[in-house]
């Protein structure tokens, strides 16, 4: 269990179900040297936008995912992108969101997989899932 596919694994981490089954795939990254992160955004679309990126950008420099710099920071946001895009395929302005963001990253490589729901009611709610991948 060399080198895992970075994608699969946020995926996984980001649909984790339970802190317990979060800390064994957090553990056993760690142990192949992968960095990884997870964060959380909720709200109505247009505020779920104006939340990602800053979040996303926040725990990659909070846990020493990528380093301050315009080169990282590019890949880390075109990932995100990415991935958002998977995660909203529509363009519905009252559509809540709830999503949980995972980040890893092994040497020159990062993965944004996001997992969570979507509805614009409660009684509507859709899984949703999205990836995106970048080389920095």
């Amino acid at each position: 269990m060399d080198d895992l596919d970075i994608g699969r694994l946020a995926v996984l981490i980001a649909m984790s179900t339970s802190r317990e089954q979060e800390a064994k795939i957090k553990k056993t990254l760690a142990n192949l040297d992968y960095k990884f992160c997870i964060t959380e955004v909720g709200g109505e679309r247009l505020e779920f936008n104006r939340k990602l990126y800053k979040a996303v950008i926040g725990a990659t420099l909070n846990n020493s995912i990528i380093i301050k710099n315009s080169h990282e920071v590019h890949a880390l946001l075109h990932a995100t992108e990415e991935a958002k895009k998977g995660f909203l395929f529509k363009e519905v302005s009252s559509l809540n969101v709830a999503v949980k963001i995972a980040i890893v990253r092994k040497n020159h490589w990062l993965a944004v997989g996001m997992y969570g729901y979507s509805a614009m009611h409660s009684i509507t709610n859709h899984s949703r899932v999205g990836l995106g991948l970048m080389h920095i």
